[in-house]
């Protein structure tokens, strides 16, 4: 299969592997070692999108993720599609299938280009003014019809099927970027002994080298060079090359998020490698060597099929070995535009004219080197319209400011654009660097670094390869010198050929050339009328200008337009770049699948269920589980013909006669080590600690530093320097964390460790009567008598053989103990506990027998007794905090007057009048005697339940000044009717705790 425009000799490709791929069914030829998109102009096809807005005809523009036009969308089968994918960074594989987007019934003939025709009607903001009346129109007509035609490619309708993996990774120096800088500096860094990762976005390493095989570095040709580089640092083991791997997120502490596309460049992924990795890297030093954007030039009809980057002539030509077309015209703003029509001439293509838009000489050298090709210059001219359908066929070119009758019109099938250099800024900016505006290359440049990185090369502002393999080296030096003693190495000498030389200071005031679709952002339609009416409109902001025109937004995130965008807007305010501002860059900068952000993350495990040791025993015991946060826990434990309130019943009752077992291994669990554990929860908690003898428990209350309850639990002291804290189950991760915070940020004087302990400990309350009689014969080293092991009592020991921590505590009310045993062993010793419960008619409960025996004793829970606003007293708590204590988290905020006011919210207990009717959770309370809208909220019920042991419904309720109220009735207004409530104390059953310390 015939490529007509692939020139026979040359390039990176290797032309001994042809491949074959289809675009919307058509059948094309193609080398291992092409993108789509060089493959595609190797056949001669530049049509291969429409624009997002008037449907106009674009072609590849770019060589480089760049690229605005060429999306397309990519069809591996069994349900490996992706829309939006550049062309330009799609390596091709055998039997690549690709389709045009946004076009219908077909790309040639594209119904949607009717659109064009209504340019002048439809500016920027048009349906914020339009879509307007009638009022009912916008929701049933205007919003269906605009979301069904927006958009590019279709989302994927099958299932994913490829895996996607996550690392984590530590290095001393990070490098972004491997163009010659990056070369430069992982070199440096590497050979002075710092554990080095390199990564690139391209599928080979070198960067801009790539495209210029005509320069010497060091005596040598510039891919002789490259190869030895490139194999020195691969065979270094200080140094990881990750190539096909993009930097698209820079947050604090040097954590730069990385995504390597392992297996994109094949049709599938290998069964033992994922399609793509999400790398998560944690640098001490990072190196951003990120390189610059060629920015295109603004004319009318500078969107056609065939009106390209010079840059990405040059790659196209010299690396690809493809001729983009037969006959040029070069608008040069830029030197590099006359490198890039010498490069073209040489691989026998015919430049007609070399447009150039300053007055000023280009280097005496390339004026030289032009004239020896015949190739005509006009300075001081400008493109001033395009002609073409599908494709460009001629340009028109004249002064600006003269009359277009006098244009003179140019036969071509290619413009190359050379507009100056946008130097990569998005990782700097988004790691909270500073910019600031060179006036030489008229761009923004990386100011002042708030972390700790360099940014060297052309991203820097640096576009002579010399320059940036000087900067490079340096930049490497110094970043193992702030992460090693080791001596590090001096630069060697670096010779190279003047390239990509500073743009003259002129070029950066090309004259705009106003006319009908000249663009800005070729991704979004956004021409320079737009950005005027913008600022007509009273727009001053950029920000505020870029989303009333959409400049910039969507894949494409400015990439082309920005600097663009930018110096139109200076322009109608009247005001310099700098004044006017650069808009946010946000991660990623360019695109990243979703696949690789949720790695693992998906079905199954997308929210992950975490099940207790005991899981598989309540399964087949028919227990009914809820979630409770992530855990599977098991609500209840019906016989058959019970329902839940029956099997709640029979629990409770069973409990409270006789002996009853409940899985509390969702509790949360922290091991505080450490000669100042003591001191650390003095500080943490409203409890003391400081004096709690060894083998003692202590119920426990943290506050958040507004005073208000955030968790409580039970806090065991293991030794003089080591407590078991537990939480509740919510909690674990939040207390877990706090506590780390306030560790590391305030209370760094204290030497504390901190182990989450949760999945390690399975926990098995028993509760009952006979809870003693039932352990007693399982444990062989401990004496759990009354006078041995009082209530609050904390022992370490063995049950059936296995390491256990009892503790003699209880959330019922009646003698109780939680076993704690390893998490391996939680099912052995479960059962072994119920067989010695058969005795006594031992039942296992569920949570929500634990809410109805909990809530008859009073006993609150965080999160339902609790709201974010009850301090220790309104839940009758004072008691718990040391009177002694000089300070803890929340203490201040107590004395606050409002905290003391007398009319707070207080935790009571609530009996119906019926002694019949269970309250509903949340339900209001009123004074009795008011009615409808002049009734006043007095509080609301928090917990409510039917209790079997007491005969009747019981609540607990946050009231206004409820101790107070004691004994008083209240109104519960509900639809059908009053229901009369008495306050009383929140404990309703054994109120001196005799069966408690049974």
């Amino acid at each position: 299969m015939s490529q007509p425009f692939r020139l026979a000799t040359g390039g990176r490709i290797e032309r001994g592997a042809p491949l074959s791929f289809q675009l919307d069914g058509a059948a094309y030829a193609g080398y291992r070692g092409d993108t789509l998109a060089s493959a595609l102009l190797a056949n001669g096809v530049h049509l291969v999108g429409r624009s997002f807005k008037y449907h106009r005809p674009r072609g590849i523009m770019s060589a480089g993720p760049e690229e605005p036009n060429a999306l397309v969308s990519i069809d591996r089968g069994g349900g490996r599609y992706d829309p939006n994918t550049r062309a330009t960074e799609v390596a091709l594989f055998d039997s690549l299938s690709a389709a045009t987007q946004n076009r219908w019934p077909s790309l040639r003939f594209d119904v949607g280009a009717v659109a064009g025709l209504f340019a002048p009607l439809i500016p920027a903001g048009f349906y914020y003014k339009t879509f307007m009346w009638p009022g009912w129109a916008w929701h049933k007509l205007y919003e269906p019809a605009i979301r069904a035609m927006a958009g590019l490619g279709r989302a994927p309708r099958e299932r994913d099927p490829d895996r996607y993996a996550t690392r984590y990774a530590h290095c001393d120096v990070l490098v972004v970027g491997a163009g010659p800088a990056g070369l430069a500096a992982a070199m440096a860094a590497s050979e002075a002994g710092a554990r080095v990762i390199l990564c690139d976005e391209q599928e080979e390493l070198g960067g801009s080298l790539l495209s210029r095989p005509d320069l010497q570095l060091e005596g040598k040709p510039a891919w002789s060079w490259l190869a030895d580089a490139a194999g020195a640092l691969t065979a270094r083991a200080n140094v990881r090359v990750l190539p096909r791997t993009t930097a698209f997120a820079y947050q604090v502490q040097n954590f730069v998020g990385l995504l390597e596309r392992v297996a994109d460049h094949a049709s599938e992924a290998r069964a033992n490698q994922p399609r793509q990795r999400l790398w998560q890297v944690r640098a001490r030093q990072v190196v951003l060597a990120t390189g610059a954007i060629e920015r295109p030039i603004v004319f009318p009809g500078n969107d056609r099929p065939g009106i390209m980057l010079a840059g990405a002539v040059q790659a196209y030509v010299n690396r690809y070995a493809v001729l983009p077309g037969r006959r040029a015209v070069v608008v040069a703003g830029h030197d590099e535009g006359y490198r890039a029509a010498l490069d073209f001439a040489q691989a026998g293509g015919e430049v007609a004219a070399i447009v150039d838009l300053r007055s000023a000489s280009p280097p005496q050298y390339l004026s030289t080197l032009v004239q020896s090709r015949g190739i005509e210059v006009l300075p001081g001219n400008a493109v001033t319209a395009s002609r073409g359908r599908t494709r460009v066929t001629s340009v028109a070119v004249g002064n600006p400011q003269s009359d277009r009758a006098r244009d003179r019109l140019i036969a071509c099938d290619l413009v190359m654009m050379a507009g100056g250099f946008t130097p990569s800024v998005h990782l700097f900016s988004q790691s909270r660097g500073k910019l600031r505006w060179d006036e030489v290359i008229g761009a923004f440049v990386p100011g002042q670094a708030v972390q700790a990185q360099r940014c060297v090369g052309a991203c820097a502002g640096n576009f002579l390869v010399e320059a940036c393999l000087e900067h490079g080296f340096a930049a490497g030096r110094d970043a193992a010198r702030d992460v090693t003693t080791r001596p590090a190495i001096s630069p060697k000498s670096q010779t190279a050929e003047p390239h990509g030389g500073g743009a003259v200071p002129d070029s950066r005031q090309a004259p705009e050339v106003d006319g009908p679709m000249a663009f800005v952002d070729f991704q979004n339609d956004v021409t320079t009328k737009d950005i005027r009416l913008a600022v007509r409109e009273g727009l001053q902001s950029i920000e505020h200008v870029k989303r009333y025109t959409t400049l910039g937004m969507a894949t494409d995130q400015g990439k082309t337009s920005n600097l663009n965008g930018l110096a139109v807007a200076a322009r109608a305010l009247g005001k310099s770049v700098p004044q006017v501002g650069l808009t946010t860059f946000r991660s990623p900068y360019t695109p990243v699948a979703f696949g690789a952000m949720v790695g693992q993350h998906r079905e199954a495990l997308f929210d992950a269920v975490r099940c207790t040791p005991t899981h598989g025993w309540a399964l087949e015991h028919g227990a009914v589980f809820e979630d409770v946060g992530a855990w599977k826990r098991a609500r209840h434990f019906p016989r058959p013909h019970e329902d839940m309130h029956a099997a709640v019943n029979r629990e409770c009752r069973q409990t409270r006669a006789a002996v009853g077992m409940f899985d509390a291994s969702t509790l949360g669990k922290i091991e505080v080590v450490g000669p100042d554990a003591a001191e650390f929860l003095n500080r943490m908690y409203i409890n003391p600690w400081s004096k709690l003898p060894v083998g003692r428990c202590r119920y426990a209350v943290m506050l958040r530093e507004d005073g208000f309850i955030l968790d409580d639990g039970v806090v065991g002291r293991l030794a003089e320097d080591r407590f078991h804290v537990t939480t509740t189950t919510g909690g674990a991760a939040r207390v877990h964390h706090l506590m780390e915070d306030y560790l590391q940020t305030e209370f760094g004087d204290l030497s504390v460790w901190l182990t989450s302990i949760t999945e390690q400990w399975a926990v098995i309350a028993v509760n009952g009567p006979n809870a003693r009689a039932v352990l007693q014969p399982l444990i062989d080293d401990l004496d759990i008598s009354r006078e041995a092991f009082p209530h609050m009592s904390l022992r370490e020991g063995s049950i059936c053989g296995v390491p256990m921590r009892l503790f003699r505590v209880s959330f019922t009310g009646e003698l109780g103990f939680e076993v704690n045993v390893p998490s391996d062993h939680g099912r052995f010793v479960w059962e072994r506990i119920h067989a010695s419960g058969q005795r006594f008619g031992i039942v296992a409960y569920g949570t929500e027998s634990m809410h109805v025996l909990r809530a008859e004793k009073g006993y609150i829970i965080v999160g339902q007794e609790t709201d974010g606003t009850v301090t220790p007293a309104d839940a009758g708590l004072e008691w718990a905090i040391g009177k002694g204590k000089h300070d803890f988290v929340g203490k201040r905020s107590l004395s606050r007057p409002d905290m003391l006011a007398p009319d707070r919210k207080q935790l009571v207990g609530l009996r119906t009048m019926d002694r019949k009717t269970v309250l509903d959770d949340g339900a209001a309370l009123v004074e009795p005697g008011a009615a409808g809208a002049s009734r006043k909220m007095l509080g609301h019920v928090t917990s409510s339940y039917w209790s079997e042991t007491l005969g009747e419904p019981i609540a607990l309720a946050l009231v206004a000044n409820g101790r107070r109220r004691e004994g008083a009735s209240l109104i519960v207004p509900m639809p059908d009717g009053d229901i009369a409530v008495e306050i009383t104390s929140p404990v309703f059953y054994d109120a001196r705790g005799e069966r408690l310390d049974a």
